[in-house]
């Protein structure tokens, strides 16, 4: 098992410029590794039947949402906590692998309902590259203007708490959130990509680079479910 020490690692922002370079590239090699991942595992659990089975089990009660939903939470902390390993290398791997499991697991029910309301998949396609054109948008901003946006971190905090409140609601007690609500959440998705790109720069150290990964790929899956749940609404309202 190989051994780490952040403490050796420097802010990125303090950085080389070849070390920051090299930083920001693994960080989005291994974005890209971790979305190629979920795309085939999603395929694997829509194809072999999983889904179906696992949203019969979802329509039984509506307690079941809230404990998929509860369990997710917990494995995410694990996995972020496990990613932020300074003890070794293959542990924070374990922490990103565990991490895109539990997200592709999260949305199994969405992206098969996708599926059935659209099997030639143009729904999916969509926003994936609706989502794609704004993270790269974002991702612009947060290089070129340089401004550390680690300052939204207590609001995107106490935003996610209400949202999380609004969730548990609405599946406790029946009601649709609604278009407005999916809005919202891009708009609260889209600040979360932002925070974490500047993060990026301003608060990893150049040893963390799969810890930033989870955080992007974190935020840019939260991106790509309102965007298909908010294009999914649109198209139900045809």
């Amino acid at each position: 098992m190989s051994q780490l020490d952040m403490s050796t690692g420097r802010i990125v922002a303090n950085a080389s410029e070849t070390e920051r370079a090299n930083f920001i590239k693994r960080t989005y090699v291994h974005l890209a590794g971790a979305i190629a991942a979920f795309a085939l595992i999603e395929t694997i659990l829509i194809q072999s039947g999983v889904a179906n089975s696992f949203m019969g089990m979802l329509a039984g009660s509506k307690w079941s949402w809230l404990i998929v939903l509860g369990a997710f939470m917990l494995v995410s902390t694990v996995a972020n906590n496990w990613a932020h390993s300074g003890i070794s290398r293959e542990k924070q791997y374990m922490g990103l692998g565990l991490f895109v499991v539990a997200e592709a697991i999260i949305f199994m029910p969405l992206i098969y309902m996708a599926l059935m309301r659209d099997s030639s998949g143009t729904l999916l396609q969509n926003a994936a590259i609706v989502t794609g054109a704004l993270v790269a948008g974002l991702t612009f901003t947060a290089f070129s203007t340089k401004i550390n946006f680690s300052f939204m971190g207590r609001f995107l905090m106490i935003g996610g708490f209400i949202a999380m409140g609004l969730i548990v609601a609405s599946i406790l007690f029946g009601f649709n959130l609604g278009l407005w609500f999916s809005g919202g959440m891009i708009l609260f998705a889209a600040a979360s990509v932002l925070y974490s790109t500047s993060n990026i720069i301003h608060e990893y150290n150049t040893e963390q680079h799969v810890a930033a990964s989870l955080a992007l790929f974190s935020s840019v899956g939260l991106l790509f479910w309102y965007i298909l749940q908010f294009m999914m609404s649109l198209a139900g309202d045809d």
